[in-house]
C-alpha cells in the first residue's frame, strides 16, 4: 500500500482499491484503540463505495462507526474534535475526479502526525496483524454534522462586522463537499450569496476539483460582470479556498495569505509556512516585528511545526501555504476553507478586496519542470542542483531540496513527490526577472 503524509490517495480502483481502504481503516482503528470512529466523504462517485468499505474495516476491528455522509474535511474534523474520537475522511482533495483516498484525522481534529501515519502504514502492510475480535462493531448514520460545522464557523468570526457590510459573494464549491456548507455559511454571516457549481456532483462536470486560475474562468467572468464584492472557490473537500477580487481578477494565493497574516501578526509572533513561500510573507512578518518559520513543502509539515512551536510557548496565530491551505491554530490545527473565507470577509468590512491586496502584489512567481527518467537521472540532476546552490551568490538552505535566497528574489530546486519531475521554483520582483531566474537555474541543473 502506498502511503502519503496524510493517508492514501491515487487513482480509484487502481492504486486506491477497496482492499487497501479496508486494511487502512482496520489498521487505523487498531492503532487508535478507539471505541468509536467517524467516517465522512466528499462527493466523488467512488466515495460511497469506499465509505462502505472503510466502515466495514472499522467494524471488523470491533469498533462503532459514526457515518457522517458527504461533509467537507473541516466538518469531519470539527465533529471528531468535539467528541474526542478519530476519523477517516474519504477524499482525494484537489486531485482529479477519478482519484480518491483516505485522510486520517486524530482525536484533536488534526490530520495525523507523519510518524503516526507511518505506524498505521506498518499495521496495514501486515494486514492489521491480529485476528478480528469475536464481536464486530456497528454503524449508525449521523445527521447534522454540516450544520454543526457551519454554526461553529459563524461563532468563530466577527459576524456582526460582516453582516453590517453585507457583501455580495459568488461561491463556487466546484460540485464538491463545500456545496453543502459554504452557501449556507455565507448566508448565515449576512452576505448576499450567488452560487456557481453548488450542486454536489462527484463527476465534477463544471471544473476539476483544484481551484487554480485556469479552472475558474466561469467564476472570474461571473464576478467581473456582476456587482459582487468577492468570488470564493474551494477544492473537492473544501479545506482550501481561493479568491477572486471585485474586478474579476484571480487572487494569487500568496497575496491572500500575506493579507491575512498582516491582519494577525503582532510583535514577537511567528507565521509557519513552507520553504517555497513568497517573500510577501517575509515582508509582512518583518513589518509586524514577527518571524517566519519555514518547513519542507506539505501541509503535515506545517501543522507539525506549528504544534511544536505552540507547545514550546511560541505564539503562532496563522500558518499555511500559498495554495489556499491556511490554518488559524486557535480555531483548529487544520485547514478550513470556510473559516478562512469568513476571516477574509472580515477584512473587507471597510475596503474592497483589491485595496486589501494591493500592498501584497509586488512579486512574481515562476515554476519550471525538469523531467527525469529513472532514479540515477534524478540523482544527477540533484547533484547539479547542489553544485549550483553552493556556487550561487546568495544564502542557500537545504530544508527541502536546494534553495538560494538573493536580496529580492529566490530559487528552489526539489524533486516532486508525486511526478517524475524535478521542480525549479523562482520568485522575483517582476515577471521577467522571475522567468529569467527560473530558466537560468533550470539550465544549470539540466547541463
Amino acid at each position: 500500500m502506498s502511503f502519503g503524509r496524510m493517508g492514501i490517495r491515487g487513482g480509484a480502483n487502481v492504486t486506491v482499491t477497496a482492499e487497501r481502504v479496508f486494511e487502512l481503516a482496520r489498521a487505523a482503528t487498531v492503532y487508535w484503540e478507539a471505541d468509536r470512529v467517524a467516517v465522512g466523504r466528499d462527493t466523488r462517485t467512488t466515495g460511497e463505495m469506499f465509505d462502505h468499505v472503510a466502515t466495514a474495516g472499522v467494524e471488523n476491528a470491533g469498533t462503532e462507526v459514526d457515518r457522517l455522509g458527504v461533509v467537507p474535511t473541516p466538518a469531519l474534523q470539527r465533529y471528531v474534535e468535539t467528541r474526542s474520537i478519530p476519523g477517516l475522511q474519504i477524499t482525494a482533495s484537489h486531485n482529479p475526479p477519478d482519484h480518491n483516498g483516505v485522510k486520517l484525522v486524530g482525536r484533536d481534529g488534526s490530520v495525523l502526525e507523519p510518524t503516526a501515519v507511518d505506524a498505521v502504514a506498518s499495521l496495514a502492510e501486515e494486514g492489521a496483524l491480529t485476528a478480528p475480535p469475536e464481536s464486530t462493531g456497528q454503524s449508525r448514520t449521523v445527521e447534522g454534522a454540516n450544520d454543526e460545522y457551519v454554526e461553529s464557523v459563524v461563532e468563530s468570526v466577527d459576524r456582526e462586522a460582516i453582516r453590517e457590510a453585507a457583501p455580495t459573494v459568488v461561491v463556487d464549491p466546484g460540485n464538491g463537499a463545500g456545496s453543502l456548507t459554504s452557501p449556507a455559511l455565507f448566508r448565515r454571516l449576512g452576505c448576499q450569496v450567488k452560487t456557481l457549481n453548488a450542486n454536489p456532483d462527484g463527476a465534477f462536470p463544471s471544473r476539476d476539483p483544484e481551484p487554480v486560475e485556469a479552472e475558474l474562468s466561469e467564476l472570474l467572468s461571473f464576478v467581473a460582470t456582476s456587482d459582487a464584492d468577492l468570488g470564493i472557490a474551494h477544492d473537492g473537500d473544501a479545506d482550501r479556498v481561493v479568491f477572486v477580487d471585485e474586478s474579476g481578477a484571480f487572487v494569487d494565493g500568496n497575496a491572500a495569505f500575506a493579507a491575512l497574516a498582516a491582519a494577525e501578526l503582532d510583535d514577537g509572533e511567528t507565521v509557519v509556512t513552507t520553504c517555497n513561500a513568497s517573500l510577501r510573507l517575509r515582508d509582512v512578518a518583518e513589518a509586524a516585528g514577527g518571524t517566519v518559520e519555514y518547513t519542507p513543502i506539505g501541509n503535515t509539515y506545517v501543522l507539525s511545526r506549528t504544534r511544536e512551536l505552540r507547545e514550546a510557548g511560541v505564539s503562532v496565530p496563522i500558518a499555511g501555504e500559498g495554495n489556499g491551505g491556511i490554518v488559524y491554530p486557535a480555531h483548529r490545527l487544520g485547514r478550513d476553507g470556510g473559516h478562512v473565507a469568513a476571516r477574509f470577509l472580515e477584512l473587507l468590512a471597510d475596503r474592497s478586496a483589491s485595496d486589501l491586496l494591493e500592498p501584497h502584489r509586488g512579486y512574481s512567481f515562476e515554476r519550471e519542470n525538469v523531467p527525469y527518467d529513472g532514479e540515477s537521472n534524478r540523482e544527477a540532476i540533484m547533484e547539479r542542483a547542489e553544485a549550483w546552490a553552493a556556487s550561487a551568490d546568495g544564502e542557500h538552505t537545504t530544508l527541502d531540496g536546494y534553495r538560494v535566497d538573493f536580496e529580492e528574489s529566490w530559487a528552489l530546486v526539489r524533486p516532486s513527490g508525486t511526478e517524475p519531475y524535478v521542480r525549479v521554483y523562482a520568485e522575483a520582483k517582476t515577471p521577467q526577472e522571475a522567468t529569467e531566474l527560473a530558466k537560468s537555474v533550470r539550465q544549470r541543473v539540466e547541463e
